[in-house]
């Protein structure tokens, strides 16, 4: 039950956020062509906005299996084996992401120290980067939960997409829809 308040909140988040972008980019851009004025902060806005929506959408990426893999090597190793360079891959990822934790705190623990707020916008500096700290431990968590299936059985590597299939099966579902077709004419 939780992991799926915390999926749809993290769905309505991203969602939230592509619309509110694309809302902002939109009124700049009539603002600007339109009536030659425009609003300084939406700049500003769009660019934190955007990194929000990117750590956002890498976590969830995670989950749902949309990040693009060099795994043609992997691909080719008995089950056991993958499970195994899997679980190694996702350590490395999780060193990553402890990496940028550890980063991301000693910038943030400084911008908050300091007390500098953005540019244009009257927020704190340390509040607009916190993404930093929360879309590293979302993607932490994800990669945890992948470990935790690989070691179980569950799961024999990371859930990739793969285009080269996707692209195979759309070709052969425009063949067989033209087959359709050309039997319907005759």
């Amino acid at each position: 039950m939780t992991a799926r308040f915390i999926g749809r909140l993290e769905e309505g988040i991203i969602s939230l956020l592509l619309v509110v972008l694309t809302l902002m980019v939109f009124v700049e851009v009539v603002m600007r062509f339109g009536f030659n004025t425009g609003f300084i902060w939406i700049q500003e806005a769009t660019l934190h906005l955007s990194a929000w929506m990117v750590l956002f959408g890498a976590s969830y990426g995670i989950k749902v299996g949309s990040h693009i893999g060099v795994d043609a090597v992997v691909k080719l190793l008995p089950p056991g084996t993958r499970r195994v360079v899997s679980m190694f891959a996702v350590v490395l990822c999780l060193i990553y992401c402890g990496l940028f934790l550890y980063g991301g705190w000693v910038y943030l623990d400084k911008m908050y120290r300091i007390g500098i707020p953005l540019e244009d916008i009257d927020i704190p500096t340390w509040v607009a980067h916190s993404i930093l700290l929360i879309g590293f431990i979302l993607l932490s968590i994800r990669f945890l939960q992948l470990l935790w299936a690989l070691g179980k059985g569950t799961a024999t590597g990371f859930n990739l997409a793969d285009e080269a299939a996707d692209a195979l099966k759309e070709a052969e579902e425009g063949r067989a829809a033209e087959g359709k077709g050309g039997q319907a004419q005759q």
